[in-house]
């Protein structure tokens, strides 16, 4: 008798806290005011949702400057620098600031430091939007690395008075070996108050963790511009998997990677919508895949507020109830 074939599903996994009110702000903006509702970049990494809400009349644009003067204006999950603010500003723009509060964090920690004449290491990707953003709080002090390698080359004005911030969207796993070497060459190096790093990351990593010792192969539903998509697949594949893909969509998908395999691990990226997650579901489950087994490593409780100028908007308009605080159920609730 040949194997039962079997999907382990991870939780969590999708959306986190910060997109879903990213999403969700330029949902309701676009109920409340109507289209056009003018988005300065993605506002998550995932081409589904950014196809999703160009039809429904949001229009995505690199800069503030592409946006009509007057117009509303939605900032990404991602943040933005105080000269994106400012260029808004200028050109009298109404705007929703979308950014997730844990990266809001990080600006205000960059801020206090500068302020404070600290030399500040950004550990993260050179050139992703949320680096951007934090480095134009205070970009006379900060130098961003994007790994050990870089710190050798790394000068500072005092080696005691140095501080570390990370991207919110690496792991611990992500930026230990990094802060360890840093530590090495600045041994009076201080820490960020704990609980800058995004939870979801660290989650979503542990998920595929425990997965990917069981998985012949690991699927993850996310798109190429996402960090922690491509990361979820690294993961993966360090843990054990026998193989690993990212996909944008079930389409992708191709019959020959699984053919052999009679376990199949299944997560998304923590800007994904679970509606990809079930069509994945569906398509393995056309091939054999008909068990479906949640692997649950920790419980997520977190949810934030939509930004306050659009709350007030909504509960003014009466659509919105003063104690809404999650808008929609969490993945675990639509497979």
């Amino acid at each position: 008798m040949s194997e039962k074939k079997k999907i382990l599903l991870a939780a969590p996994r999708g959306y986190c806290a910060g997109v879903d009110r990213a999403v969700d702000a330029v949902e309701k903006a676009l109920e409340l005011y109507g289209a056009p509702i003018y988005v300065r970049k993605e506002i998550v990494h995932n081409k589904y949702v950014v196809e999703t809400l160009s039809k429904r009349g949001a229009i995505f644009v690199s800069e503030t400057d592409e946006v009509p003067a007057g117009a509303r204006v939605v900032f990404s999950a991602h943040g933005v620098s105080p000269a994106v603010h400012a260029s808004a500003e200028a050109r009298q723009l109404q705007t929703i600031d979308a950014t997730c509060p844990l990266v809001t964090k990080v600006h205000r920690q960059a801020v206090r430091f500068a302020k404070d004449d600290y030399d500040i290491v950004l550990v993260g990707h050179e050139g992703h939007e949320e680096v951007e953003g934090t480095q134009g709080e205070a970009p006379d002090h900060i130098q961003v690395i994007d790994g050990p390698d870089e710190i050798d080359q790394l000068q500072v004005r005092d080696p005691d008075k140095v501080v570390w911030l990370s991207q919110t969207t690496l792991s611990v796993d992500e930026t230990k070996a990094t802060v360890e070497k840093l530590r090495e060459k600045f041994p009076n190096l201080i820490d960020p108050p704990s609980g800058d790093i995004c939870y979801a990351t660290q989650n979503r990593q542990g998920a595929v963790k425990q997965i990917g010792k069981q998985a012949d192969v690991m699927i993850v539903v996310g798109s190429a511009n996402s960090s922690n998509s491509v990361r979820l697949v690294e993961v993966a594949l360090e843990a054990g998997a026998g193989a690993a893909h990212r996909i944008d969509k079930a389409d992708e998908l191709q019959e020959e990677w699984f053919e052999g395999a009679t376990t199949v691990g299944l997560t998304s990226g923590a800007s994904v919508p679970d509606i990809l997650v079930r069509d994945v579901i569906t398509w393995l489950g056309q091939r054999g895949f008909d068990t479906v087994e949640k692997v649950r490593t920790v419980e997520e409780s977190v949810t934030f507020s939509l930004p306050k100028n659009l709350r007030a908007d909504l509960m003014q308009a009466g659509k919105l109830d003063p104690k809404d605080r999650k808008r929609r159920p969490g993945p675990d609730h639509t497979c």
